[in-house]
């Protein structure tokens, strides 16, 4: 607990660093460029679809029915984009996680591990290039399964703030643990690391799903907003962008604390 509160005190603080805030910037531009092109050619043919789909599905057409009877008729306008939002935002948010898991997350750890704390600490290279990517397809395709299975109730309100910060908590977990320690630690020490460390981890996880779940909560509180989705969207990404560097600098320091930690327990060379 110590050093949950330690690292995430550091976290805070180096945040406002100025190469931090760019590595922040970067990938929010570049999921900004994708997103905005995407969703330019094809929002407004989604909500049209999202609309045909929940009037004339017999799955969906019920939500009209019940709307008119408990008398929130006037609501119906807002549903199409609600959907389109609830079956978008997903895959904004993975695009932009994998976005800084592959081109921020190491700048990150090299801020990080130039700082004085961690200087004396020897790098046992026990992960890949290749090692990060076996693990981020494979944790991605887990969280999309869940992503297609959960989807169907991510629409109502009180499960909409609980499965996604679970989700996008343990597919952060998985991601930034691994690219945190492969520069670092040897593979001993990085299995050991997150087994030892496996639920202060998932919590980090879970608290920084439940600071990306902010955005989403704005979007989804207005019509209005709803409504200039597309253009709101893309002031969002780079609140998601700084929110997944705040987790990188938070595992950073957290795992780093811990190996060093552990190699001084163990009577370890640093």
């Amino acid at each position: 607990m110590k050093n949950l509160v330690k690292s995430f005190g550091l976290s805070v603080q180096g945040i406002f660093h100025p190469w931090v805030l760019w590595l922040s910037l970067r990938p929010f531009l570049m999921s900004a460029l994708v997103w905005f092109g995407i969703l330019w050619f094809f929002w407004t043919p989604l909500l049209d679809q999202t609309k045909n789909f929940i009037t004339n599905s017999a799955l969906t057409s019920w939500i009209f029915v019940t709307m008119n009877q408990v008398g929130w008729g006037d609501l119906r306008s807002i549903i199409s984009p609600y959907l389109s939002v609830v079956i978008i935002m997903p895959l904004i948010i993975l695009t932009l996680l994998l976005i800084v898991s592959f081109t921020s997350i190491s700048g990150v750890v090299g801020h990080v591990g130039r700082a004085k704390n961690y200087q004396d600490l020897n790098c046992a290279h026990g992960g890949s290039f290749w090692g990060s990517i076996a693990n981020t397809s494979w944790s991605t395709f887990i969280c999309l399964l869940l992503i297609i299975v959960t989807l169907p109730v991510w629409w109502i309100p009180p499960i909409f703030a609980i499965i996604p910060p679970l989700l996008w908590g343990w597919l952060t977990t998985r991601l930034m643990s691994y690219d945190v320690l492969a520069k670092h630690a040897s593979e001993i020490e990085r299995k050991e690391i997150l087994r030892e460390h496996k639920w202060p981890l998932l919590t980090m996880g879970i608290i920084t799903g439940l600071m990306g779940a902010i955005p989403s909560f704005f979007w989804l509180s207005s019509v209005f907003v709803l409504i200039l989705f597309p253009l709101v969207s893309i002031f969002m990404m780079w609140v998601y962008s700084l929110v997944f560097i705040f987790a990188s600098l938070w595992f950073s320091h957290y795992l780093l604390l811990a190996l060093k930690n552990r190699r001084l327990l163990k009577g370890d060379l640093m």
